[in-house]
């Protein structure tokens, strides 16, 4: 490298170390300013859980502690020996390798440069001494053993050395080829993301937000909003066969996220494939909510949402009957609404479809593992403050469920290596973040996911009302994915087990989102199939059988098993009751966060 090329990258290291000290000095502003509730992710709030879990009625097996620790001065002992032989130039051996899932140390110079082979197999050493340390230990409470070990595989993830900007060769390539202006560029795009993210969350950009737009190239699907309330806006779409099945479609998206999930671009839009197959289709678009609608509840929310948009819909096609299909949590809300109808005689819902939802709240993954008493306390407060609960602090709990690929990555392509992340329209839409009403959120999480009230037949009662689900005698559609994170497939199955009408479940190939997503045409992954529905999760699966490409198929002709009738398609506006309010996707759906 020539004089002047080395003095250039001395320059930008002395630049970016300016910029660097200036940049935390913001950061500290910020968070001293701060006056509300702590942040979900504080450093002190983690280390006083895991204290406290320590402290909890912990055994630990002595044996298996001393043994681990053998093996971790043994290891480190043997990496010693190697790195000396591999520093004069002789030929070391691994003393541990990284399992073959791991991508994070692809780069050639982790096994080929002698420092950097030794970072990785020290950092791989003491990560398995540290998890071998906690699993050393029986913890009283279940839970608690979960949470602990979920927070260690946090804090490990966190120190590897691909995440700093020295240790990790990538970065270190980048900065040489650039003469250090990636590190700027790094800066730059960490200050972006820190200027639109809330006090208590890191909001990390995924993808070129710039490259899609509602309307343009996602949400594309033709259709009109013919009502809306505070909430909702209700999207009638465009049939596109002159008849259609009698019952219309009603999609209860989760209220969590924009809908548009479910109308990505043409090729991945579920609605689009309904509408083509001869259905008639609406859909609820939740509202970006602020803290004027802060006392909205989960039962506000069932009112204004899909029982509102029911009555809507069978107004406009002059049916009577409806088949409602939820989504996550849109589909919890759907089961709800299903189970208060129905106590009531109420039989407009034909049929039910549950994509990727939690009934029973028994097995809630890994997102379990934020909620403490503690915890749970402290977002309620913060919901209270602010009216709202905000979506960008979800983002970041779900992103950190799988903290390697949906964080460190990004964090390490967009502040260490100074890139720009590519355009991906699901992770546009998942970075399109959703605020919950203060009243909503307490609502739910303290009742479903703290005291899982739902699979308790009365053990919620709206209006007087119990709600059981096992007074929803109308057909059912499970569908969960398997590699879901966030809505556990097994989880998913034990809905199966209350409700009291003909159900199915079908399980799909990939995640929460890509298994639901998986058209026919493009769709590459498998689904399974079984008639019965034994108690037990396994052994459904054990006796079901896998089927190549997208379940939509098998969907659709369930819907069509249960009415088959065709009627002339309304069309969007033809109501004098619910003329076009705008063109959709409408204004709530258009509503961000920054």
């Amino acid at each position: 490298m020539e004089q002047q090329d080395k003095q250039e990258i001395l320059d930008t290291l002395n630049q970016y170390a300016e910029q660097f000290n200036s940049m935390v000095q913001k950061i500290l502003t910020r968070q001293g300013d701060a006056n509300d509730a702590a942040a979900m992710f504080d450093p002190q709030h983690l280390q006083k859980l895991l204290t406290t879990k320590l402290a909890d009625k912990v055994e630990v097996d002595t044996a298996k502690l001393i043994d681990n620790q053998m093996e971790f001065m043994r290891q480190q002992t043997e990496l010693w020996q190697q790195a000396t032989k591999a520093m004069f130039g002789e030929k070391a051996e691994a003393v541990v390798t990284e399992p073959r899932s791991d991508r994070r140390f692809s780069h050639s110079d982790w096994e080929e440069n002698p420092v950097f082979n030794y970072l990785k197999q020290a950092y791989l050493i003491n990560s398995k001494m540290l998890t071998g340390m906690m699993d050393s230990m029986t913890f009283a409470d279940p839970k608690s053993a979960e949470q602990v070990k979920f927070y260690t595989r946090q804090y490990i993830n966190s120190v590897a050395p691909t995440n700093y900007l020295f240790s990790n060769p990538e970065v270190c390539a980048e900065i040489l080829k650039s003469k250090g202006q990636s590190m700027l560029k790094g800066i730059e795009n960490f200050m972006h993301d820190l200027e639109q993210s809330p006090l208590e969350a890191f909001k990390i950009t995924q993808t070129d937000m710039s490259a899609f737009e509602l309307g343009e190239n996602l949400a594309t699907t033709e259709g009109k909003v013919v009502y809306q309330n505070d909430i909702i806006q209700l999207i009638h779409y465009t049939p596109k066969q002159a008849k259609t099945y009698a019952p219309p479609i009603l999609f209860v998206p989760p209220f969590i996220n924009k809908y548009y999930i479910l109308d990505l671009e043409e090729k991945k839009s579920a609605v689009k494939g309904l509408l083509e197959n001869g259905f008639s289709v609406f859909m609820i678009s939740w509202v970006n909510p602020d803290k004027s609608l802060a006392d909205h509840d989960f039962v506000s929310y069932m009112k204004q949402g899909p029982l509102a948009a029911l009555d809507v819909v069978c107004e406009i096609t002059k049916q009577p009957k409806v088949n409602m299909v939820g989504f996550c949590v849109g589909g919890t809300l759907s089961a709800v609404t299903s189970a208060y109808l129905r106590a009531q005689g109420d039989e407009r819902i034909q049929s039910l479809t549950l994509l990727t939802t939690l009934t029973d709240f028994s097995e809630p993954g890994e997102i379990g593992n934020y909620l403490t008493e503690e915890s749970l306390n402290a977002m309620e407060q913060n919901a209270d403050i602010k009216g709202v609960y905000d979506g960008r602090i979800l983002g970041l709990s779900f992103s950190l469920l799988r903290e390697n690929n949906l964080f460190w990555s990004y964090f390490i392509n967009n502040y260490l290596k100074g890139e720009d992340p590519a355009a991906f329209d699901i992770l546009y839409w998942n970075s399109d973040a959703t605020n919950i009403t203060a009243a909503c959120f307490k609502q739910y999480v303290r009742t479903m996911y703290w005291e899982n009230k739902l699979r308790e037949p009365g053990g919620m009662v709206i209006d007087g009302v119990p709600i059981d689900l096992g007074k929803i005698d109308i057909p059912v559609y499970f569908l969960a994915t398997i590699a879901d994170h966030i809505v556990l497939w097994q989880a998913a199955y034990k809905g199966t087990q209350l409700m009291g009408g003909d159900t199915r479940f079908v399980l799909a190939g990939s995640g929460h989102l890509a298994g639901v997503i998986n058209p026919p045409g493009t769709g590459k992954y498998p689904h399974w199939i079984n008639e019965d529905l034994p108690p037990d999760a396994a052994a459904w699966f054990d006796g079901a059988t896998q089927h190549e490409g997208s379940w939509w198929p098998d969907w659709h002709n369930w819907l069509q098993s249960h009415n088959s009738k065709q009627v002339v398609a309304p069309k969007p506006g033809k109501h004098k009751s619910y003329p076009i309010i705008e063109d959709a996707p409408g204004s709530y759906v258009k509503r961000r966060l920054s």
